[in-house]
């Protein structure tokens, strides 16, 4: 029986199908603009003979959510939507209301602390920057959310339409319009991850390890030497929640 896994974010899903043992095969990525997005969704999995059993996290709307899932209820005999949970593999989370804190970051602190028992900063860059601050016991000390770099630069088009939404390379201090929208974007997310790793290392007595995923984080890295690279953070802890064999429903 094969296992596939599916993260469906605010502007993309990833999926990838998982190895014995909870290892994951190359994850794909469907954007949500796509034209017939859903139908990308069903070729693929049609293409690489999908069945068995698939495991859903969702922060998506809840029609976009209700697509994936019937195109899901189609192939694969067993179905686990992940939830956030107040404790899981080792993993205490900070909120009083689990529900509040969006599952995407609630496994992407279960995969961090399988990767490893150390304190650490835990930073998604996809539609928001999200920072969380995981201990070495797993203890979850909260996080922040912002807007990321590519959100910022369209909400400074829609504010003001001559202004552009792409290009610019970072610059310390720009001398045209295009690098200083990069670089004050782009440093903006920049500063609020040091900020809170500064913080952090104040809180903790020691510097946490960085880690960093989703979409937008590639461009963030050369400013954040000394962090390591976790694209499918998210689907990692996916994999943990399969692993565990929390029940979903049966056709």
């Amino acid at each position: 029986m094969s296992h596939w896994l599916f993260d469906l974010g605010n502007t993309r899903l990833k999926c990838a199908r998982m190895r014995h043992g909870g290892g994951l095969e190359e994850a794909t990525a469907f954007g949500h603009d796509q034209a017939a997005f859903v139908d990308a969704l069903r070729r693929h999995l049609d293409a690489h003979q999908a069945s068995g059993s698939a495991c859903l996290a969702s922060v998506a709307s809840p029609a976009l959510s209700a697509g994936v899932l019937e195109v899901l209820t189609a192939r694969f005999q067993r179905i686990s939507v992940a939830r956030t949970q107040p404790r899981f593999a080792g993993v205490r989370i900070a909120y009083a209301e689990p529900a509040r804190l969006g599952v995407d970051r609630f496994l992407a602190l279960v995969a961090a602390h399988a990767r490893a028992a150390r304190p650490q900063l835990i930073v998604g860059v996809g539609t928001a920057v999200t920072v969380d601050l995981l201990d070495a016991d797993g203890r979850h000390l909260g996080g922040r959310i912002a807007p990321s770099p590519r959100l910022m630069r369209e909400a400074l088009q829609r504010a003001a339409a001559q202004l552009p939404a792409q290009g610019g390379r970072y610059r310390e201090f720009a001398d045209d319009t295009e690098d200083a929208l990069a670089s004050g974007c782009d440093g903006a997310a920049v500063a609020l991850i040091e900020r809170s790793r500064d913080r952090a290392a104040s809180l903790l007595g020691q510097v946490p390890a960085l880690l960093l995923h989703g979409g937008g984080a590639d461009a963030l890295s050369p400013h954040l030497p000394d962090a390591d690279s976790a694209p499918s953070l998210v689907l990692e802890g996916l994999a943990q929640w399969a692993l565990a064999g929390i029940p979903g429903p049966r056709r």
